[in-house]
């Protein structure tokens, strides 16, 4: 698409402050103007995530003690100064963190044989170069994908060939990049045993299949209605969310385990962990704040490993898995983007396996 050809304005869903579902304003706003080394994309699927939520509501604020559905369910509380990732939340502003799409233009320093390429945008930008932790996430930090354009510097673009839709593409970049880095971090290696939490989720589905990838044995938990959904994805055993799991499978049977889940459920956690074991996270959908008795840590030497900043290979290894058939994509449902708020919401119901995606 050449300059002159472009249109002046799109539709973007603009999160204009903390609270409920009416700060989710469907509006026309002006296509970004690229910068140096930039890129403009045309959004052609953009996945619903718990991040999007969670920022809109003020969950990251220090100040919030509950699970993300107690703070979804709790829109008479005040907005909070300080529920950003980092800081306070700059809004107005477009979410999105996951984006397939088509790259329509370049800035006049980037490679034009980017131009008409499909791509997947990595979300997660170490702005600061891979030396160093600091991160930036598009769709949080700045605007992202919830429009018809989103601009996004060109190394963080890569182009995927495959004959997975739109819609399927659209489901990978926040769910398998977080679940890739956090099991690089953790070093999960082939023959171990991991026991992924909330198995159900983009996250804990794409962990299912990323370390089955890896040739370990994995334990998925999931409500048991889901499990129909659940097993095909690898998971060697299935165990339901009110299982005993200590009696299920013993102390010290773990090598590793992967909880985005948190709450009252992580002193166990470390009880089924093996002397040497690792703790991986990255989220605490059901709440951030835990019990940790020291003496399960510490006495059998526990790595808790906390993740959020990718590493440079992460993005690049899950394009090759996609192009190799060695993942697939897990699609609960599709919205129009217009249908944001009804997306979130049923999003929240938590009976779904897999990933919602926003069809600008």
């Amino acid at each position: 698409m050449s300059p002159s050809s472009m249109k002046a304005s799109m539709t973007a869903i603009v999160t204009t402050g903390s609270g409920g579902y009416d700060q989710l304003v469907c509006k026309q706003v002006p296509i970004p103007d690229l910068c140096n080394g930039e890129v403009l994309v045309k959004v052609l699927a953009a996945g619903v995530n718990n991040t999007e939520i969670n920022t809109r509501l003020g969950w990251y604020s220090s100040s919030v003690h509950g699970s993300t559905n107690d703070t979804s369910n709790s829109e008479k509380d005040q907005p909070k100064a300080d529920g950003g990732w980092n800081k306070q939340t700059a809004f107005p502003f477009i979410q999105g963190t996951d984006c397939c799409g088509v790259v329509v233009n370049v800035a006049d320093d980037v490679d034009t044989g980017l131009m008409d390429k499909r791509v997947l945008i990595r979300p997660c930008i170490r702005e600061h170069g891979f030396g160093s932790l600091d991160n930036i996430w598009m769709g949080s930090d700045f605007d992202g994908a919830f429009a018809e354009y989103v601009k996004i510097r060109a190394t963080e673009v890569f182009p995927v060939v495959c004959n997975w839709s739109d819609a399927e593409l659209g489901t990978i970049p926040c769910a398998y990049g977080t679940s890739e880095n956090m099991l690089n971090r953790a070093n999960l290696r082939a023959g171990e045993t991991v026991l992924v939490a909330g198995a159900s989720g983009g996250v804990g589905s794409a962990t299912v299949q990323l370390a089955k990838r890896r040739g370990a044995k994995v334990i998925a938990i999931a409500g048991e209605e889901k499990h129909d959904k659940v097993a095909p994805l690898g998971a060697d055993i299935l165990l339901g969310r009110s299982a005993n799991l200590l009696v299920e499978l013993g102390e010290q049977s773990v090598d590793v385990v992967v909880d985005n889940v948190g709450g009252s459920g992580f002193p166990t956690m470390l009880k089924l962990l093996k002397r040497g074991g690792r703790f991986v996270s990255s989220g605490a959908i059901a709440g951030p704040i835990v019990e940790l008795d020291m003496r399960d840590m510490y006495l059998k030497d526990i790595t808790l490993i906390g993740t959020t900043a990718w590493e440079k290979t992460v993005f690049p290894d899950l394009v090759r898995y996609i192009e190799q058939g060695e993942i697939h994509p897990v699609l609960a449902k599709t919205f129009p983007l217009s249908s944001i708020a009804e997306a979130q919401k049923e999003f929240l119901e938590k009976k779904h396996v897999g990933k919602f995606v926003l069809i600008p």
